[in-house]
């Protein structure tokens, strides 16, 4: 039987790390426009998701088409704002959005707050916030979407990465997201609460509460942070749009 030396052996295997490091950063570049774009499609139908416009979306042949289409037809507009609830010329909505966590990592006088508006078949607008928190094992995200009157809420949109499955995960449930909508941000005298998510249950008929995540304390403490840090800096942009009867 032929005996191999330490360095050849030593050389043999350096090589083939070396091969096989370089084919699979090949293979990572390859893939990489298919990853932003499966990246970019997710958000569109988070989004979508919020003002209910993904009806259909099971039983399209194509769901990455479907999902574009809605996005293009309903997102009327974008835009970014700064917490003096001013238009920033020069910055993209969409392209904040896809890297929220790094954008919530600025000081909140620095920081891009990009802004969707939907236009329902109706007419109606709806104004869609991004939101980014963190629940009790990762990250978690979503998209609040406000009526006219930038005051109630109309849909909600929310995931998680790494949330406990049938406890803190339900965050992710239309039964849970449901219970947002028609709660309001603002209390009668006008300060901005934002929505508390109450262990044990809420009244029904607290504007401004929601009931917990039965088990998943932690996230849903963590989601009503997310809601108070992540809208919180709109409130003045908000409060001036009610002012100006809602008009951008």
């Amino acid at each position: 039987m032929k005996k191999f030396s330490n360095l050849y052996i030593f050389s043999f295997a350096s090589a083939l790390v070396i091969i096989v490091a370089a084919l699979l950063s090949f293979v990572s570049e390859e893939l990489k426009p298919l990853q932003e774009r499966n990246v970019e499609v997710e958000i569109k139908k988070g989004i979508l998701q919020s003002v209910n416009m993904t009806d259909g979306l099971d039983e399209a042949d194509n769901k990455t088409a479907f999902v574009e289409s809605q996005f293009k037809k309903y997102i009327t507009n974008s835009i970014v704002l700064n917490s003096k609830g001013e238009v920033t010329e020069g910055r993209d909505a969409f392209e904040i959005t896809k890297d929220l966590k790094t954008e919530f990592e600025q000081p909140v006088e620095e920081r891009g707050l990009p802004l969707f508006i939907f236009t329902g078949p109706d007419g109606q607008k709806k104004f869609i916030i991004p939101v980014r928190g963190k629940g009790l094992w990762g990250p978690i995200w979503g998209y609040v979407a406000l009526n006219d009157d930038y005051n109630t809420i109309f849909g909600t949109l929310f995931d998680n990465e790494e949330e406990t499955p049938g406890l803190g995960a339900e965050i992710s449930e239309k039964w849970f997201q449901a219970e947002f909508s028609g709660k309001k941000l603002f209390n009668e005298t006008g300060d901005f609460v934002s929505i508390e998510v109450v262990k044990g249950g809420t009244s029904p008929d607290n504007p401004h509460g929601v009931d917990a995540v039965s088990g998943g304390t932690i996230t849903s403490k963590g989601l009503q942070n997310m809601l108070m840090d992540s809208i919180g800096p709109y409130v003045t942009y908000l409060k001036n749009q009610m002012k100006k009867g809602g008009q951008i």
